[in-house]
């Protein structure tokens, strides 16, 4: 499996010209040759690869890495420049967003001689289509966290306090398994619905609120990301058919789902629908992220997107509309394109929840 991963990994040696790539990102990294710790660098050639790491990890590498020869450092980049002299590297790749400048002017004075290479956003796409095994670990850990939403349905009602339910919420988590929470979850009451990312706070919950719940869990490095929005009570006539709206607008966008859509297509399914219904100027978000590794990776499903579903993508459909000083809903979840569609990997049905 990390074999393919490598391999797939070396075509973006040609295809930007580089004779070694250097890879920082620790998600990448552990999707290339297994490594889950905190510190590390992934060199990699057309004939082989090193895992460079400090004291600290030596022995972890030694039992986690595969595919590439494990290398302790004393000093990271002395040693990472005598490993490109080693390869005869002149034209080294590397990752511009998880690569900082201190690191990236170190490395131009310790190899004068070999040229720094950017690379495109096509890199960021290492992961965006998943293997069989990554699915099964995403889809398990997609339905801990729906579990664990259904565990702590109950405790959403009048007098909670959104930052109880977020305890609550992640204590069940946990207890079903997850290695951690995604992020730091959002619980958005009444009107601090109208933010999409309304971390919970001390407001309490009152009777007809719209309480919008965003979390995730993670499960041997992998996220899963759900939104459920629920009423506590009977809510205002107006937020009701705004849930309807953005009902519909989630709907569709998961029936028109399939190989070969432009992301960006995708996006206005639902964007288009919202618009029309006379609240577009209300949705400011994109309609959904990738998931796997990082709780947001590549693909990005917004109208900026470009390229097409992949089967095997894994992605949000997030559409979500937020009205100043009244409320908001967002209803998310998370999908696996299919050969002819998709299927759902969360778990909380959708339609309107009154509690």
């Amino acid at each position: 499996m990390l074999k393919n991963r490598i391999a797939a990994a070396r075509a973006y040696l040609e295809q930007f010209d580089v004779d070694a790539i250097l890879f920082s990102d620790l998600c990448d990294i552990r999707y290339l040759c297994g490594f889950t710790g905190s510190e590390g660098s992934l060199l990699l050639n057309s004939s082989g690869g090193s895992f460079l790491t400090d004291s600290r990890y030596t022995s972890q590498a030694s039992r986690e890495v595969s595919g590439c020869t494990v290398v302790e450092f004393r000093e990271k980049i002395p040693t990472i420049a005598s490993l490109v002299g080693e390869m005869k590297v002149l034209a080294l790749g590397f990752q511009p967003d998880s690569l900082n400048v201190s690191t990236f002017n170190a490395l131009q004075r310790s190899m004068p001689d070999v040229k720094l290479v950017p690379l495109g956003p096509e890199i960021s796409m290492l992961r965006a289509v998943k293997d069989d095994s990554e699915i099964s670990c995403l889809a398990r850990t997609a339905e801990i966290a729906s579990g664990a939403f259904h565990v702590i349905l109950p405790s959403i009602r009048p007098g909670a306090v959104e930052r109880d339910v977020a305890l609550q919420l992640e204590f069940a988590m946990r207890t079903a398994g997850a290695d951690d929470k995604s992020f730091d979850i959002i619980v958005a009451s009444g009107e601090r619905g109208a933010l999409p990312h309304g971390r919970a706070g001390s407001r309490v919950l009152l009777h007809g609120d719209l309480v919008t719940i965003d979390f995730g869990a993670v499960l041997d490095g992998y996220h899963s990301d759900e939104t459920v929005t629920v009423a506590v009570g009977e809510p205002d006539p107006r937020l009701r058919d705004v849930y309807g709206i953005v009902k519909e607008a989630h709907d569709l966008a998961i029936e028109a789902i399939r190989p070969g859509v432009l992301l960006k297509d995708l996006d206005a399914v639902a964007r288009d629908f919202i618009a029309r219904q006379g609240y577009g100027e209300f949705f400011g978000h994109g309609l959904g992220h990738g998931v796997g590794l990082d709780v947001h990776e590549k693909p990005v499903v917004s109208f900026r997107s470009e390229g097409n579903v992949i089967e095997g993508m894994v992605f949000t459909i997030e559409p979500g509309i937020y009205l100043p000083g009244l409320g908001g809903v967002r209803i998310e979840d998370t999908v696996c394109v299919t050969s002819n569609g998709c299927r759902l990997l969360t778990r909380v049905p959708k339609d309107l929840m009154i509690v």
